[in-house]
């Protein structure tokens, strides 16, 4: 296909790269195999790339280099480099699906990228996956601008789900003050407190966000046991609990 011949990397096994590009609802409707596959082994391959290039070419800490990998990419990242290189146009949904949906498109990128690695190597599939990526590393970049979707982002790291549940509202119709925990798969992680739903998600996961990285180690969100000594971090619409855990 033309947005991987420009890069000089021809494909032979062109229902495989079909396969890459197809989201289960085409291939519900076909009977045939969607991406979801080819998207495992494409995200352990970019990851390991990104990685790589990250530990050779920084002098950043173990922790500061899963921040800065994770924002390069995330979902919001993937989908910019699928727009540079042609990608979106090749994709295939089925009825009532667009095919420019942000994780579609993000899936996708990961799945073309295995299908490289599956025919040509690990070499080949990092140059391509860095040729796109480093100018925008040397640019420094930002593909994520609010403290929501940088939580969401965090938390997807680690294949895990961050929800939001509101336990409580108060005052008039008009005027009322909404209290939100934020749980990641199940385990509450803040409190937040707002007179709208965006405004109480918004504050609850800018305080949030930053305490990702201190509440977990390395680039692994880890499940904590022992909790002990706990602290509060509190400021005028968010407490955010934070424990001193043993793994």
């Amino acid at each position: 296909m033309n947005f991987l011949e420009k890069y000089g990397i021809v494909i032979k096994n062109e229902e495989l790269l079909k396969t890459a590009l197809t989201h289960s609802s085409k291939a519900n409707e076909e009977r045939s195999k969607s991406y979801e596959r080819l998207e495992f082994l494409g995200d352990a391959v970019l990851e390991l790339a990104t990685s790589e290039y990250f530990y050779l070419h920084s002098n950043l800490k173990e922790g500061d280099m899963s921040k800065t990998r994770a924002s390069y990419v995330c979902e919001n990242a993937l989908f910019e480099y699928s727009k540079q290189i042609g990608l979106i146009d090749y994709i295939r949904t089925g009825n009532g699906v667009p095919k420019d949906t942000v994780s579609i498109v993000a899936d996708c990128f990961e799945s073309v990228l295995a299908v490289i690695f599956l025919e040509h190597g690990f070499s080949v599939a990092k140059r391509f996956a860095l040729g796109i990526i480093v100018p925008y590393i040397e640019t420094n970049h930002e593909f994520i601008h609010d403290s929501k979707s940088y939580l969401q982002e965090m938390v997807q790291m680690d294949k895990k789900t961050v929800t939001y549940e509101v336990i409580s509202e108060s005052g008039p119709a008009h005027d009322k003050t909404f209290v939100v925990h934020v749980l990641v798969d199940g385990l509450v992680f803040g409190i937040g407190t707002g007179k709208s739903k965006k405004e109480r998600g918004c504050s609850l996961s800018s305080m949030t966000a930053p305490f990702f990285f201190y509440l977990f180690t390395g680039d692994s969100i880890k499940p904590k046991k022992n909790l002990k000594n706990q602290k509060v971090f509190v400021n005028s619409t968010c407490i955010i609990r934070r424990s001193m855990l043993q793994y």
